[in-house]
């Protein structure tokens, strides 16, 4: 069964006309997951360590240090700037956010956002958007939505589904459903099974 990441989805999703069947190219015909050559992940973890172990502000300059790819070099210290100016004067305090997998005619979507942080004493389970490219406000509700729907089944009333455009130190918080929300996102679905086997 294909599996993709609600990234993936969202990135389908935002797509119309030939760019949408060749992104569905792309996903299908990427390689294999390899932690190694994930640009991100060494900056997600340190983020999750920091918070789970109740860190500081200040323990976000550790994220940009001893960097031996230069592309990391030049990209890591705007996210780390951009996450520190998000972060504030807030006070935040982890939980472990919720994950599981959307299903839909045969394509599996994997909801894993990052971070689960009480802000304030708000409660947010968070998904870290790390690109270069602006988060659009379509994109950003999309994910919420996704979140809300599929993750908040799983939460205690009052939990707040947020992605957090890193770079530019912007959370977007989910509000309220777009009409026919869910039949959208499995037609959507429906889409990327039907072509799938033909890309």
């Amino acid at each position: 069964m294909p599996r993709i990441t609600l990234t993936d989805f969202i990135e389908v999703v935002t797509k119309s006309g030939s760019p949408k069947a060749t992104k569905v190219g792309q996903l299908k015909n990427r390689q294999a997951y390899e932690p190694a050559t994930d640009f991100y992940k060494s900056l997600r973890e340190g983020l999750i360590k920091i918070h789970e172990s109740s860190g500081s502000k200040a323990d976000l300059a550790k994220l940009q240090k001893g960097l031996a790819d230069p592309k990391k070099v030049a990209n890591y210290p705007a996210m780390v700037a951009g996450y520190k100016k998000w972060w504030g004067h807030k006070v935040l305090a982890w939980f472990d956010p919720p994950g599981t997998t959307y299903t839909k005619s045969g394509i599996d979507v994997a909801i894993n956002p990052e971070l689960g942080l009480t802000i304030n004493g708000q409660r947010h389970v968070i998904k870290l958007y790390l690109k270069t490219d602006a988060l659009t406000k379509t994109k950003a509700d999309l994910i919420v939505t996704l979140m809300n729907h599929v993750l908040g089944p799983m939460e205690p009333a009052g939990t707040h589904f947020s992605v957090l455009d890193v770079r530019n130190s912007k959370l977007f918080t989910y509000t309220a459903p777009g009409k026919n929300f869910q039949s959208m996102v499995d037609a959507e679905l429906s889409y990327i099974a039907t072509l799938w086997p033909h890309v």
